[in-house]
């Protein structure tokens, strides 16, 4: 996730990639990185990649966030970004010693590599100037969002968790494309575009699923039939349950 970040800021308008240092243990991640964007700086070092930083983003499993951010010389007036799951502002600013640190948490989905991502944001000791900063950097890569920390849980099983969903679901009608005799690539293409295309009419109209639903249910149609089975076998039960239980 670290590396889809960088690469997303280096694409983007508001960071100079000669501006932008990733650390990482593995030389042959960061010569991967580097070989994209030749401007960007690259370390094995954690400590050498936060020193005198303004933003420091953490991109880290959180059982390593603690360690981590302990060997860290954090300078009070950088902006802390975390995007260790589940770590709240309140462990992060007691593992950097100042609860006063500009803290950010960060959930962005795997999307974010394709500049597509559905990025959660909540911030601690913030102002209105930094929070807009953040939406504009992670903007940039999709869409980002401002949220109380105590819903980023919910959001998070809906957008991190919730991209392995609608991939569920990309593949679920790639099977039985199969079955009715589409071969497989193609069938990835076209369900993966029709979901596209749902996704634009929702995001570009400001409409409702349900909406959208009842344009292409005909009465006595096909569409109808297949949403009236999808009901049938506990379709929208399932996708509910799967969230609740991701949280």
């Amino acid at each position: 996730m670290g590396g889809a970040i960088a690469r997303g800021m280096a694409k983007g308008s508001i960071v100079p990639v000669g501006n932008i240092t990733v650390a990482d243990p593995s030389q042959e991640k960061l010569d991967k990185l580097q070989a994209e964007h030749a401007s960007l700086h690259v370390t094995t070092g954690n400590r050498e990649a936060a020193d005198k930083a303004d933003m420091i983003i953490l991109a880290v499993k959180p059982w390593l966030a603690e360690p981590v951010i302990k060997e860290l010389q954090i300078a009070s007036d950088a902006l802390f970004v975390s995007v260790a799951a589940g770590i709240t502002c309140e462990q992060l600013a007691e593992y950097i010693g100042n609860d006063r640190q500009t803290l950010f948490r960060l959930i962005p989905n795997t999307a974010i590599s394709e500049m597509q991502s559905m990025t959660l944001i909540s911030s601690h000791n913030a102002s209105a100037e930094q929070e807009q900063l953040m939406l504009d950097i992670f903007n940039e890569m999709g869409l980002a969002m401002l949220l109380p920390e105590e819903k980023m849980a919910a959001a998070t099983a809906m957008t991190s968790c919730g991209i392995a969903y609608v991939l569920k679901y990309i593949q679920a009608a790639m099977q039985a494309g199969i079955e009715l005799g589409i071969y497989p690539k193609d069938g990835m293409k076209m369900v993966a575009q029709s979901v596209k295309g749902a996704a634009e009419l929702i995001l570009n109209n400001d409409t409702h699923p349900g909406v959208e639903i009842d344009k292409v249910c005909t009465p006595g149609g096909i569409t109808i039939r297949g949403i009236n089975e999808l009901e049938h076998e506990g379709f929208t039960s399932a996708v509910i349950k799967a969230i609740k239980k991701s949280c």
